[in-house]
């Protein structure tokens, strides 16, 4: 999704109407750091497509807009959810900054669990944890009660990753994006999983019982 250049007359109907979350870049051509911030804007709005709107604001073309967010230095992000601002940041960002800074207003998708979602699940023996990590790590620690289905192997174990039991099979590794690959290319084979958000890092960051042993 391209970035879209918004006005002080677009503006209700850009964004404040958006049915997305909108990210608002408000520059302007004199700003150098906006520069340098360009082209990370724009890699979010790729990265997103569906999920946020990012629009673009020069804030000398466009006053009101300016006045509106009482604008004092630029760059300036903003972020509106259902027309109401969610967060704002001020100067620079790195690609990581950028991203954590939209992440709260972005619904998260029916197949990303966060710890405590899938703690709960498990508790209410709706969910089994499939830890994807080599053999040797799931032995050490893992979440309590999963199973052991190392990436490498995902493929010949189709039975233990089919949800015949009621409970939905999450997968987990080290961190976010080794499971939610493999969950993306399980789901494409009409194999229903999920995947833990942050992963097996997460989840003993956030203090939950860790498994140890065999």
């Amino acid at each position: 999704m391209p970035v879209t250049v918004v006005t002080d007359a677009t503006f209700e109907a850009e964004v404040l109407k958006s049915d997305l979350p909108v990210l608002i870049d408000l520059h302007a051509e004199w700003c150098q750091p906006c520069k340098q911030l360009s082209p990370l804007v724009v890699a979010l709005s790729e990265e997103l497509p569906g999920k946020l709107k990012v629009v673009t604001i020069d804030i000398d073309a466009n006053p009101g807009v300016a006045q509106s967010f009482r604008v004092q230095s630029i760059p300036m992000l903003v972020v509106i959810a259902d027309g109401q601002v969610v967060g704002h940041h001020l100067g620079l960002l790195d690609a990581a900054g950028l991203r954590k800074l939209v992440e709260p207003a972005i619904p998260a998708a029916a197949d990303e669990l966060k710890p405590e979602e899938l703690a709960q699940l498990i508790a209410a023996n709706k969910a089994v944890a499939v830890d994807i990590r080599d053999a040797n790590a799931y032995g050490r620690y893992r979440i309590p009660g999963a199973i052991n289905v190392p990436a490498a192997d995902a493929g010949d174990h189709a039975a233990d990753l089919a949800s015949t039991d009621g409970r939905v099979r999450i997968l987990y590794g080290r961190s976010t994006d080794d499971a939610k690959e493999l969950a993306e290319k399980l789901q494409a084979k009409g194999l229903p999983v999920g995947f833990l958000v942050g992963g097996f890092l997460h989840w003993e960051a956030d203090g939950l019982e860790v498994e140890r042993g065999g």
